[in-house]
């Protein structure tokens, strides 16, 4: 049975990973649910993120409390039994870890961060609703070694891969350490969350395997990058240990590779409405484990 066999009631309104060619699709879905008195982002900011996709938090943590997440990360990063878990993931090439996914079960520091109010009501308010968990990580791109991630827009893959219906999902970058312009910092086409891009390339079974330590199948084609990017350029964010950045699940986004000695770390977390909870893939086989695209829908509570 096809894949859109298997989707007889739920419409696809975003194809990707179906045609022989790469197309530009409008967005279809709001991007802004909620209004300023839902949260802690006021009215201009609301405006700015619908309109560029994302916005920026100067200090989200304290000082201390970054220090407290910092020693989360090196007690995870050495621990044996964490690091033999199929959630870690390393570099390619080398033992150094890339990634350690559903944080927020495997570390109970990192649960509180995302029931924390400044998290979690930050992404009611923009989503307009309860939201739950799709996934949670740490990122370490240590210096001298740390890998890019190439240029994707999240919702793709999670569209594709894990079943997500429509664009009611947002991510929460925090930073904790420091984010240089030269020490691979996230960057962010502004506006590029209005456009879709379905993608070429049928997805292989297992895919995840291969793509969590360099994804190349739902990756943006080079001249959809460029009509993007002459469009709206790209932001590069920079900011102390204790920023974070929330983004919109369709940005187009990336990150250099880090060969400076500063290392750059981070906690990423990912919440989706519970109105837009999700079905059986758009474009695989099967859907990811659920260690990187939740099947558990249960509401995030204070």
């Amino acid at each position: 049975m096809s894949i859109i066999e298997s989707h007889p009631t739920i419409d696809d309104a975003y194809p990707t990973r179906k045609a022989t060619e790469a197309a530009l699709l409008y967005r279809q879905d709001p991007v802004v649910y909620g209004a300023p008195q839902d949260g802690p982002i006021d009215g201009a900011t609301l405006d700015s993120f619908e309109a560029n996709g994302f916005l920026s938090v100067d200090q989200l943590l304290a000082p201390e409390e970054v220090e407290d997440y910092r020693a989360e990360l090196r007690r995870l990063s050495s621990d044996p039994e964490i690091l033999a878990d199929e959630r870690t993931v390393t570099e390619r090439g080398s033992d150094e870890v890339r990634s350690i996914f559903e944080v927020h079960k495997i570390s109970e520091v990192f649960a509180a961060l995302v029931r924390d109010p400044r998290v979690v009501g930050r992404a009611r308010q923009i989503l307009g609703s309860d939201v739950y968990v799709h996934q949670s990580r740490v990122n370490y791109k240590p210096g001298f070694t740390g890998k890019d991630f190439y240029w994707h827009s999240d919702f793709e893959t999670w569209h594709a891969e894990d079943g997500m219906p429509r664009m009611r999902a947002v991510s929460m970058s925090i930073a904790l350490t420091e984010n240089f312009v030269h020490n691979g910092g996230l960057m962010i086409m502004p506006g590029s969350h209005k456009t879709f891009v379905a993608c070429v390339g049928e997805t292989p079974d297992d895919h995840y395997k291969e793509s969590l330590r360099g994804q190349e199948i739902g990756t943006p084609d080079p001249n959809s990058l460029s009509i993007l990017a002459d469009k709206h350029g790209i932001e590069l964010f920079t900011g102390q240990a204790g920023s974070a950045t929330m983004f919109d699940c369709n940005c187009m986004h990336g990150s250099n590779g880090n060969i400076t000695p500063f290392p750059r770390s981070n906690v990423f977390i990912v919440f989706n409405s519970v109105e837009n909870t999700c079905v059986e893939p758009f474009s695989a086989p099967a859907p990811r484990p659920p260690f990187i695209g939740a099947r558990d829908f249960t509401p995030v509570r204070d």
